[in-house]
């Protein structure tokens, strides 16, 4: 299948590591020009050395996304023009949801749905101008259903969700469309600090709660980055053009929900 990304220009937030870097080499392998966005330049440098490049134009920017108004600065100075974006961003601290400080939701939710903002509000006039766009976020199944010991997250990534679905109704007649990719465990640091910190307080070992994470789904594995990245890809395509406004879980089946 063609995807007709060649010279489509792509924006990737959290684009170092996991899912992020995965999506950000298939763009590039499909033939998009792709802007790397993260807060650590030694890591950016580093993914931007990996990315395939047959003379396209890839490049990085430095922005730390509990910096808003910072994040705003670095997009109007580098005056780069996106087709794409890939709002992605690490998840908060687990812990059961009474236990959460006032500080962690505000902290999460500029993370994610402030500078979300910031990037759209950013991007979608040119958007508009080509009659093109693709605003694909990544959440986490949580939006379909909660998970547990992940209070601030399941909060933040719903309010997320709704964000996007009104975002979608509203710039879909511009040639826009904004879904949601919804991850279930996958194989990442995120996923990594999540097994360790369940292991310490139930008191059994890493291993154990591994299988019991891939046992929870019917594939009975956790999901490469790659896989997920595969679903973004396709969604930012010409032929997902009538896709708009919904949660794609990529997560083996494990969501009880439809």
């Amino acid at each position: 299948m063609e995807l007709n990304l060649k010279n489509k220009n792509v924006l990737v937030c959290g684009s170092t590591q996991g899912i992020g870097k995965a999506t950000a080499i298939l763009f590039a392998e499909e033939g998009a020009n792709v802007t790397l966005i993260a807060r650590n330049q030694e890591k950016l440098k580093e993914v931007l050395a990996e990315l395939p490049n047959n003379d396209q134009k890839h490049a990085y920017l430095i922005a730390d996304f509990s910096k808003p108004n910072e994040l705003k600065s670095v997009l109007e100075a580098s005056a780069l023009q996106f087709h794409v974006l890939i709002n992605n961003t690490g998840g908060p601290a687990g812990g059961p949801i009474f236990n959460a400080k006032i500080e962690e939701f505000e902290t999460a939710f500029t993370q994610h749905l402030k500078c979300n903002h910031v990037l759209v509000q950013a991007l979608v006039p040119f958007m508009k101008l080509e009659c093109y766009g693709r605003i694909i976020n990544v959440i986490s199944t949580s939006v379909k259903q909660p998970l547990d010991g992940l209070g601030v997250s399941n909060t933040i990534r719903g309010a997320v969700a709704s964000w996007s679905k009104t975002l979608a109704n509203e710039l879909g007649a511009f040639g826009i469309t904004v879904n949601n990719v919804l991850p279930g465990a996958t194989g990442t640091g995120r996923l990594e600090e999540i097994i360790k910190n369940k292991a310490k307080k139930t008191g059994k070992s890493f291993d154990a709660v591994s299988e019991a994470m891939k046992n929870a789904s019917p594939a009975k594995r956790f999901a490469a980055p790659e896989e997920v990245a595969a679903a973004i890809v396709f969604l930012a395509s010409e032929k997902a053009g009538y896709i708009n406004g919904i949660n794609i879980p990529v997560d083996g089946g494990r969501t009880k929900s439809l």
